[in-house]
């Protein structure tokens, strides 16, 4: 695996053949998104491939990339037929700091409902001030969980006076609350409604961070310019399912139950748990500048990126998305 560095490398010498290959499959690839398979942000992607939204739209997706996350899947999107993705915001971010010549084109989850903080069954805590002493796990150093811990304790009052270890996946995470390493560790949906039953929720990342954005819609500036129908079609193809969403949970819920393979009760405990904490927890394309200043504001406590201006208007084009959800000026 090569880093990002090098990677925009690669991209600029290879683009004009690939901005080829995309030409000549535009409209049949699969797509890239995060966490598919195994976090909230596909949602909307499976109940567009599911009701044939996708295709309505003029855009044939024959299925998704995924990855962990972070700069793996940004590689994966920039790489692609299709060179589009549903990203962690802040492995964007990064990848524009190191030369990647991509577009920010749409908002995608704007809300840390699906992150809870949690602890198991005989635990005690019930809000982040009783964290004071205690140790507390999270995903990876500068990851999206490193990011929100670090704000979490900061806006406590309780920087340096709680243990912080990264743990890994859902599954270390798992291990290392019950073999005592952590008191408290991150859990994300569905994970947290197939594991309620060991776990107790401690604090959730909305009572802390109110509106954060965790995922964006980004695409290689090239292709971009070349195929922006394309691009077009997918964000009115997720407009569609999040509005689906919203109006048939329990449909939904079947539709995720199946594209992800999981218990049709996990996948609506997760989707009833995101839209009661938050009602617009998926974006249907807008952007929320206020919500995106805070993963900023995170990324420089945990050092990820340099103190300073950060030009949005560099790297935003709202020009894809329907005239309503674009800023009014």
């Amino acid at each position: 695996m090569f880093a990002i560095r090098d990677f925009a490398r690669r991209l600029r010498v290879t683009a004009a053949g690939g901005a080829l290959l995309c030409a000549a499959s535009a409209h049949a690839a699969p797509l890239t998104v995060t966490h598919w398979g195994d976090g909230m942000y596909g949602v909307p992607f499976a109940v567009a491939l599911d009701k044939g939204y996708f295709k309505e739209a003029g855009v044939d997706v024959t299925g998704f990339i995924t990855s962990e996350g972070g700069g793996t899947t940004v590689r994966n999107a920039m790489a692609s037929e299709i060179p589009y993705g549903e990203v962690a915001l802040p492995a964007a971010i990064s990848a524009v700091k190191q030369g990647v010549d991509l577009t920010i084109v749409h908002g995608g989850v704007q809300s840390l409902a699906d992150l809870v903080w949690v602890e198991l069954k005989a635990g005690t805590i019930t809000n982040i001030k009783q964290m004071k002493g205690k140790s507390i796990g999270y995903s990876s150093p500068k990851s999206t969980t490193d990011t929100v811990v670090t704000i979490a304790l900061d806006r406590a009052g309780l920087t340096g006076q709680v243990t912080r270890k990264p743990v890994g996946s859902s599954s270390g995470m798992l291990t290392s609350l019950q073999q005592g390493a952590v008191d408290v560790a991150y859990m994300t949906e569905p994970s947290y409604s197939a594991k309620k039953d060991l776990l107790k929720i401690a604090f959730r990342s909305t009572d802390i961070v109110p509106d954060e954005t965790q995922t964006v819609g980004i695409v290689r500036t090239d292709y971009l310019k070349a195929h922006p129908e394309v691009i077009r079609g997918i964000i009115a193809a997720r407009r569609k399912a999040v509005q689906y969403i919203t109006a048939h949970r329990a449909e939904s819920a079947q539709i995720l139950a199946k594209q992800y393979k999981m218990d049709p009760a996990v996948a609506a405990s997760a989707i009833n748990n995101v839209l009661d904490s938050a009602p617009k927890y998926w974006s249907e394309g807008s952007f929320d500048r206020k919500s995106m200043d805070e993963v900023l504001k995170g990324l420089i406590l945990v050092k990820a990126i340099p103190d300073g201006p950060f030009d949005w208007s560099k790297i935003v084009d709202e020009s894809l998305l329907p005239a309503d959800l674009q800023t009014k000026k």
